[in-house]
């Protein structure tokens, strides 16, 4: 949640509790199981790894879509606090650990919902109430292949580079096309490295997924290890 910190005690618990009630209606509207996720709640957040068996495509596409209207419908109320959301979704390894999860999903979602440009692109469109970032695999393996109501077009590439993590996200804030997402990406400061981060002259490895696929929670192909390599072209009709 957005400037959750802003808020006082009551005004906290309050937005929590719409925040869940908010994700409840949005699954069960598409016909997703939330007693099916493994939640985590996590104060003005939630982290969330769902069966495996659920289609990506339905989770980007109808499930955002209903979120952003049931955002609507609760932001119009006066009586109630505004909840502005931003939502990182990723697919990969997401393992069962004695704080939560474990994997390189779960870091990469942490890392993403926390982007500078997604934080940006609230901050600049105060009209909108939610904000979504994809990982680049979710969005070159299911956004770009065809999928009813998903259009690559309304996706913007930003560079995400949150402590030691480095990697391609898109971008998208339903209501808006990406004319309007587009400024904010581009002008969003990157943060400074930290102390333990590789320093003038060291060169930071990557990691990339060759030949491989992710269905559920597992991610199968090979992998390599190397120097940063230049990233994938953009779709038809995006420029990032």
């Amino acid at each position: 949640m957005d400037q959750y910190s802003r808020l006082d005690t009551q005004t906290q618990s309050a937005a929590q509790a719409n925040l869940v009630r908010l994700l409840d209606e949005a699954a069960t509207h598409i016909g997703l199981d939330r007693t099916a996720w493994a939640r985590q709640p996590q104060g003005d957040q939630e982290f969330a790894v769902l069966p495996e068996t659920t289609p990506e495509a339905a989770v980007l596409g109808p499930f955002v879509r209903h979120l952003a209207t049931c955002l609507g419908a609760l932001n119009a109320r006066p009586a109630a606090p505004r909840v502005r959301l931003r939502l990182a979704v990723d697919t990969g390894v997401a393992a069962n650990a004695a704080l939560g999860h474990a994997g390189p999903a779960p870091v990469a979602v942490a890392r993403y919902v926390n982007a500078p440009q997604l934080k940006g692109v609230l901050a600049a469109l105060t009209s909108a109430d939610l904000a979504v970032i994809v990982s680049d695999r979710l969005y070159q393996d299911v956004v770009r292949s065809g999928h009813p109501g998903l259009d690559p077009a309304q996706y913007v590439r930003a560079h995400v580079r949150v402590k030691e993590f480095v990697g391609y996200g898109w971008i998208r804030v339903p209501g808006h096309g990406p004319d309007d997402v587009r400024p904010s990406v581009e002008d969003a400061h990157e943060p400074q490295p930290s102390p333990d981060a590789p320093g003038a002259g060291q060169t930071t490895l990557f990691q990339h997924v060759r030949q491989g696929v992710a269905v559920g929670r597992d991610v199968g192909g090979g992998l390599n290890v190397g120097l940063p390599v230049v990233p994938p072209a953009a779709g038809p009709g995006c420029a990032w």
